[in-house]
This record gives structure tokens, sequence and C-alpha cells, in this order.
């Protein structure tokens, strides 16, 4: 629960609410590790694309059986993440997957004859120019989960400070499997289970779902909960800066579907945050998802955005060679009558 105030709190900071939690000092020593989480973690998104890859120093393991392993414990924790995101998987295997040569190591250790990562080799680890990654399908983010199983000669492979994983920032995860014979061409479902079980922490940690409670289900509701809190704020920050914008420039035409958009913002920001009182914290995550795309497809109405970078002075830029046509004769005309006139004023003042 202090967990959840505190991170409530971080994203209150720079909002008008921030007065809310006028004692910021009871949760100081918690920010530090909140920003951590967020900065580790992907930016929120309706969807991620998780792709499972199996990078073999030499030519074997060939084959692993990852369907099954996914459906044992991955999919569960996808199943209770729903509510969050959307998701969708794919896999993959490259043998002679060589590491990227950008890095130092590993290097030999004699005494414990074993192959050695440093610290700083681990951010440059993944060789991208060689390793079919891609960066993203579709409008979701990808989230790369790599198996890497070194080559016969760099075995065994372990890195400095222990542990045969670690998460790279907003990217993904990668873990090393050591395998007991170098001649194992498939890895089973029962292989890779403490490999799955890996998998799942890091996805974990890249979606940003809290370290605690122990209940996983009382972390996906404290996430849903932090989720909703950041839409309403996203969704009344953009209607807000929608309402600034149009008090500023009050030239600019509201099209009908901008005001149904804001209409529909307000219904379900309103929603949210019923459902939010009530506890109904996966209906509140849906409304407000909504309101925050339906803010922002007000706020960016292509209509709207041209008429904001179209000043006035295009405009009669644009209508003068129009209008320049049309308005000599006219003005000639009233020049000629503007004399006629004056002429027949001089002749009555001659009459009189």
């Amino acid at each position: 629960m202090a967990d959840e105030q505190a991170s409530i709190a971080l994203l209150l900071r720079d909002s008008p609410l921030h007065d809310s939690f006028r004692d910021e000092s009871a949760f100081a020593s918690q920010f530090e590790s909140l920003q951590r989480r967020t900065t580790r973690a992907f930016k929120p998104a309706p969807s991620y694309h998780l792709t499972f890859s199996l990078f073999a120093g030499g030519s074997a393991p060939s084959s692993w059986d990852i369907e099954t392993a996914a459906e044992q414990y991955i999919n569960p924790l996808l199943q209770a993440l729903s509510s969050i995101s959307d998701f969708t998987v794919d896999t993959q295997v490259q043998l002679h997957a060589s590491i990227s040569p950008a890095i130092a190591g590993p290097t030999f250790d004699t005494p414990t004859i074993t192959w050695t990562l440093l610290a700083s080799d681990l951010s440059g680890f993944v060789n991208a120019a060689e390793w079919p990654l891609s960066p993203g399908i579709g409008s979701g983010s990808t989230i790369n989960l790599i198996l890497y199983v070194p080559h016969p000669r760099q075995t065994p492979l372990t890195l400095s400070g222990g542990g045969n994983s670690w998460i790279i920032p907003q990217w993904g995860g990668v873990q090393i499997l050591n395998p007991a014979s170098n001649t194992t061409s498939h890895l089973s479902a029962a292989h890779i289970e403490p490999v799955m079980l890996t998998f799942a922490d890091q996805l974990m940690s890249l979606l940003g779902v809290p370290d605690s409670p122990p209940s996983l289900s009382l972390r996906i509701a404290a996430l849903q909960r932090e989720r909703t809190t950041s839409l309403i704020l996203s969704a009344s920050s953009t209607l807000g800066a929608l309402v600034r914008l149009t008090r500023k420039l009050q030239s600019i035409a509201i099209p009908k579907t901008v005001a149904h958009s804001v209409e529909l913002t307000i219904s379900h920001l309103e929603q949210a945050c019923t459902a939010l009182s009530e506890g109904d914290y996966a209906a509140a995550l849906t409304s407000a998802k909504v309101a925050e795309a339906e803010a922002e497809k007000a706020f960016f109405e292509p209509s709207m955005v041209g008429q904001v970078y179209f000043p006035e002075e295009h405009k009669f830029a644009v209508y003068v060679p129009l209008l320049g046509p049309m308005g000599v004769p006219l003005v000639m005309t009233l020049i000629k009558e503007a004399r006629g006139l004056v002429g027949r004023r001089k002749g009555k003042v001659k009459v009189g």
C-alpha cells in the first residue's frame, strides 16, 4: 500500500492535484526506487508483442519446446495481464549467433575455468547487426526475451556479479543457459522451466508491475490503479490544453467530431472515477483508456491542427490573389462614382 501511495504521489507531483500530497517527504525514500521501476518499464501501450528467441553460439541446440513451455508458464500471466494490455507472441531460433563484437568480453578465468561477462558488457551483449530482432510489430512495442546458449568453446559462461540473466530497460530480457551436455540438440519444456519462470519475472518488470505485495492479483490491481490514474491525468491535461487553445484562438471552427470526442472523454472520465470508487479497477482502466484515446483524437483533429498552423497573415496572403481581380474593378467604379458625385455637387452650387 505504501509503494502504491508513493507511486500515485509521483504521478501527481507535476499535476494540478499536487496539493493532494502535501507531505511528499513521507515518500521521498521510495521515489528513487519507483523512478528506477518506471525507467526500466516500457511506456504504457494498448498492446505489446512478445518475441521469445533462442540464440545458440554453435550448432546446438537447434530447437526448443517453447510452445508447451509458454502455454504452461507465460499464457496464465498474459491472461492475468489482459486487462492492462493485449499481447501477441512469436518465437524464433538462430544458430551460430555470435555475441556482439562491440564488447570486450567474455574473458576466461583460469582458476574457475569459466568465461565471464563483466557488468560493462551486458548493455552491448546483443548483436543487433546479426540477430533478427524486430524493433516493433504493428502499433505495439516489441518485448524481446532472449535465451542465449554459448558456443561450446565458451562454456560455461557466467556473469561477474553472479546470476545468469539481466534486463535491458525498455527493450527486453536476456538469459544465459549452459547445457549439461554440449551435444544437446533439443531443449524440452522441463529443461527450460527455470528459463520461463525468469522470463515471467522479467516480463512483469518490463511492464512495470510492482514488486509487492506477494499476491500477483494484488500487484496487478495496483498496476491497474496506477495506469488508470496516469490515463485520467493525461486525458484531463489534454482536455485542458484543448480548452486553452480554443480560448486563445477563438476564430478556430470546432468540428462536430471534436465536440463528440470531448463528450465521450468527459463521460468516460466520470465512468473511470466511479468505477475506481466502487473497486472495479478493470472497468476503471477500460474507461480511462477510452477517455485518453478520445482526448488525443479531439486535440489532434486534422482540420483543427491545420487551422492552428494557418495564421491570419497566411489567410490574407492566400485570399488577396483571389480577390484582387474582383477588387480592382470595384475600386475603379467606386472612384468613378465618387468623382461623379463631387461633380454633381459642384454643378448644383454654381446653379444656386
